[in-house]
Order: structure tokens, then C-alpha cells, then sequence
């Protein structure tokens, strides 16, 4: 943490001149953590073309909670919450610093929903999966934020708009989960491509995006049985609305990848505002 506290979370403060973006990733298999392919690439590639952040705060759609929490520990440990996968993949460590003090300002953020403090949690594979590959040094303070199940889909857009801030003062806001995301209906044959109904929600979701119809994908995302197969659940759907609650539909919109996974899981990530 900077020594001057209150120059960092002065939100009429800028970092170097210019909000840091705000960033979806579509996670996929933890096995990418270990993997070198087009996917972590881009990850790698990412990184470099942001200004490096001063934190991270992640949502994650493996931190599933009744409540909002955020971790406030100074050493968060990394969670291996997944089975039947190499030993080499459960060695893996991720050693980012936590920060109790922006831990405790994002709670100030919020008044409803209250946002508490955590101090078991940790970093799961949603985070430090993807983190390893946008900074393998783990040198940069990474916090995550929880979802609350029990709220409907505005609820977590309209807490990403409270979350905006953060942009100002270095920190980076990333939403990490994937637009489609049906386990059951994977196929182990389809290397990269998607189903057709898995195709045309992510078709669907991009058009809303270009469109900056953000409305549309906090609403209707479930009105369609393409939407219906591809979110069975909503928790790997819900860190996209965070993120588009944290962005301005005025800024310059990305996709750093676009790709599918097991015929069931879209790999589409993007990020608002990359280019200022």
C-alpha cells in the first residue's frame, strides 16, 4: 500500500491521468493456470497493454456467499477448490499480498448492500488461475469480493456501479467467470468449438455488448432457450454484470478473446476502457 492513504482513495483523484479499464474473463478449466495456449496468451498480452494496477479486486464466480464480503487479510492462501486435476496444478502456489486498508474502504463503498470484511477466505482458482498469467510475479495486492446468491441479477450490476470508483484510484476491477457455462452438456470431443445454442447466446451477448445494452443483459439474459443452456445457474454469469456495472458505456469496448471450450463453455473475455 502507498504511504499517502488518503491520496489513494481520494476519488476525485486520478491514476496516471486515466481510470484503469475494468475486465471480464472467461476462466474455463483451472488447467489453464499451467498451460500455454491462445487463451493464456492473451491474459499475458492483456497485462501489457494496461497501466499495472496498484490492486486488484476480483469477483470471482467460485466465492458464492450469503452476504457481500471482501477479503481483508494481509496474506490471502490459495485455494485449490477443485478435484481430480495433476498434482503439478495443486502445487501451484500464488503468493499476492492482500490490503486490510482497501479491504475496509471498499466497505465503506456501500452502505446497502453492506459490504463485510473476510478473514478465511483466500484466492480461488477464478482468481489466481487467471492473475498467475496476467502477473506470474504476484506482486500486486489482489483482494476478491464475494456474490451473494440470494439477489437477483440488478442487484450485482447496481454494486458494481458502487464499486466504480476504484478505477480512479489504480485499482483494477475483474470479473472472472464465463458467459456460457453448462458442465452437463460438455463434450470432451469439442476441443474449440461451441454448440449452436451456446454459439448463439454468445453471439447474443456480444450484440447487447457493441450495443452497450447493458439493460438487456442484466434482464432478459434467461428469456431464450439458448440463454436458459447456457446460464443453468447464474453464478458464472453474474461477474460479467459487476463489470458492467463498473464501466462507462462511452468507453472503448475489447474483446481480448473469443473461443469455446468443451462445446459448453464460452472463453470470451473483454475489458472496458483498455484504450482510455
Amino acid at each position: 500500500m502507498p504511504q499517502d492513504l488518503k491520496t489513494l482513495f481520494d476519488t476525485s483523484t486520478k491514476y496516471d491521468g486515466t481510470p484503469m479499464p475494468v475486465v471480464f474473463v472467461g476462466h474455463g478449466s483451472p488447467m489453464h493456470a499451467i498451460q500455454d495456449n491462445s487463451f493464456t496468451q492473451s491474459l499475458a498480452q492483456l497485462a501489457k497493454e494496461i497501466p499495472k494496477p496498484k490492486a486488484i479486486l476480483t469477483i470471482s464466480a467460485h466465492w458464492l456467499s450469503a452476504g457481500t464480503w471482501v477479503t481483508r487479510m494481509s496474506e490471502p492462501r490459495t485455494i485449490h477448490d477443485f478435484g481430480g486435476f495433476p498434482q503439478e496444478l495443486f502445487d501451484v502456489q500464488y503468493p499476492a499480498p492482500g490490503d486490510p486498508e482497501l479491504a475496509k474502504h471498499i466497505q465503506t463503498l456501500s452502505e446497502r448492500p453492506k459490504i463485510q470484511g473476510d478473514e478465511n477466505w483466500g484466492l480461488d482458482h477464478g482468481t489466481w488461475a487467471v492473475l498467475r498469467k496476467m502477473y506470474p510475479e504476484a506482486d500486486i495486492p489482489v483482494l476478491q469480493l464475494s456474490i451473494d446468491m440470494s439477489e437477483p441479477p440488478s442487484f450485482h450490476f447496481e454494486l458494481g456501479k458502487k464499486l466504480r470508483s476504484l478505477r480512479e484510484q489504480g485499482v483494477l476491477i475483474l470479473g472472472s467467470g464465463n458467459i456460457v457455462h453448462n458442465l452437463r452438456r460438455a463434450d470432451w470431443d469439442k476441443t474449440s468449438q461451441g454448440f449452436d445454442w451456446a454459439v448463439e447466446f454468445d453471439e447474443w451477448t456480444k450484440e447487447r455488448l457493441l450495443q452497450r445494452d447493458f439493460k438487456s443483459l442484466t434482464e432478459d439474459f434467461m428469456k431464450t432457450t439458448a440463454g436458459q443452456l447456457s446460464v443453468p445457474t447464474p453464478d458464472h454469469y453474474l461477474p460479467l454484470l459487476y463489470v458492467l456495472g463498473a464501466a462507462n458505456e462511452k468507453e472503448e469496448l475489447d474483446f481480448q478473446f473469443e473461443g469455446y471450450d468443451l462445446g459448453s463453455i464460452s472463453m470470451r473475455g473483454l475489458s472496458f476502457g483498455k484504450r482510455g
